[in-house]
């Protein structure tokens, strides 16, 4: 007599266990934000999921200023350096794309990259389009949002009372800075970077420098609320070096008072800071030129309405004081995956 076959109950088998990844929103602007990219790109699609670059477009000198003028295309410099920065083959898309023509009339100054983007946005009648358009060509490892598409221009004003017409203005300005402020004010920002700070887990202000390439983005209305509605952490990534002419003088609780001043509320959650000393022979020669370290007081000394305060040893050695990439990825990844243990301040 035949048996009928009974199914064995299937024995349920250990699943492989995955790390935790997270979503990043890199705010920001000039080459700092480039670098920042370059340090997390091979962390991405491992313990990043999702990688954004939110990217000022006030910019008006050199290459970038031409073309805005002449062609009334939002600054396509800053996101040159990010596509580069993301790009799969970045030696050969660097060369290329940070190539600048030295002579030909209307062409010296400037850099291939910033034509290719222009010519895009000629051909695919949008800006961000075109970034599109560069990204999968390129094959990027994330993605590239202008802060806003609008044509905006920073106008500063120093302590002196003296006013700047121009980021390039403000970056010589040479005094300490009472107020930012874009022309036109208040302009909407670009609706997909609202939708990816609003997703993020964590979202990254800096480095670079403080008032034209972090500040800015700050001041398009769009961007601060969903900073403000987001339930990432948010954290400043803090030059290594003072900027001679911008932020003489300030340590790093004075970058968080300017940028709260400026922005007009907290919303800063925390601040990764280097926190290893740096090279004396080195640091004469930025001396020289009037950079200094930025001072971190120590945790104890840390004030208690502050955000939390992050240090870890995050500076390359060599001829130039720079964030070493992988340092600087590990301690980002460190951060993202500790976020919320100290609380959300804002």
């Amino acid at each position: 007599m035949a048996c009928a076959w009974i199914p064995s109950t299937p024995r349920s088998l250990p699943q492989p266990e995955h790390p935790p990844t997270f979503r990043v929103v890199a705010v920001g602007g000039g080459t700092g934000l480039a670098v920042l990219l370059r340090a997390l790109k091979p962390s991405v699609d491992v313990e990043i999921s999702d990688l954004v670059a939110i990217v000022t477009v006030s910019d008006d000198g050199g290459s970038s200023g031409r073309l805005r003028r002449e062609f009334g295309v939002p600054a396509p410099g800053d996101i040159r350096n990010c596509l580069v920065a993301l790009a799969d083959d970045e030696d050969l898309v660097a060369r290329l794309f940070q190539y600048r023509f030295v002579s030909g009339d209307g062409l010296a100054g400037h850099s291939f990259g910033n034509l290719f983007l222009t010519a895009l946005t000629g051909i695919t009648g949008d800006f961000s389009q075109a970034i599109l358009t560069a990204e999968s060509i390129l094959s990027v490892k994330g993605r590239i949002l202008p802060a806003t598409l609008s044509d905006v221009r920073l106008r500063g004003r120093g302590a002196s009372g003296r006013v700047y017409e121009g980021e390039s203005a403000i970056g010589l300005s040479g005094e300490a800075l009472a107020e930012i402020a874009l022309e036109p004010a208040r302009p909407p920002a670009f609706p997909e970077a609202i939708e990816a700070l609003e997703a993020a887990d964590v979202i990254l202000l800096g480095p670079g420098s403080l008032y034209t390439s972090i500040v800015p983005n700050l001041l398009i209305p769009g961007i601060l609320e969903a900073l403000d509605r987001s339930n990432a952490e948010v954290v400043l990534v803090l030059n290594l070096m003072t900027q001679p002419g911008e932020t003489d003088g300030l340590n790093a609780e004075g970058h968080i008072r300017a940028l709260e001043r400026l922005a007009g509320k907290k919303f800063v959650d925390a601040v990764l800071a280097h926190g290893s000393t740096l090279p004396n022979g080195i640091l004469e020669r930025y001396a020289e030129v009037g950079a200094e370290p930025i001072e971190v007081v120590k945790q104890q000394d840390w004030s208690g309405d502050l955000p939390r305060l992050v240090r870890a040893d995050l500076a390359i050695e060599g001829e130039l004081i720079r964030h070493d990439p992988a340092k600087l990825r590990r301690a980002v990844v460190e951060l993202a995956t500790t976020r919320g243990t100290a609380g959300i301040r804002r």
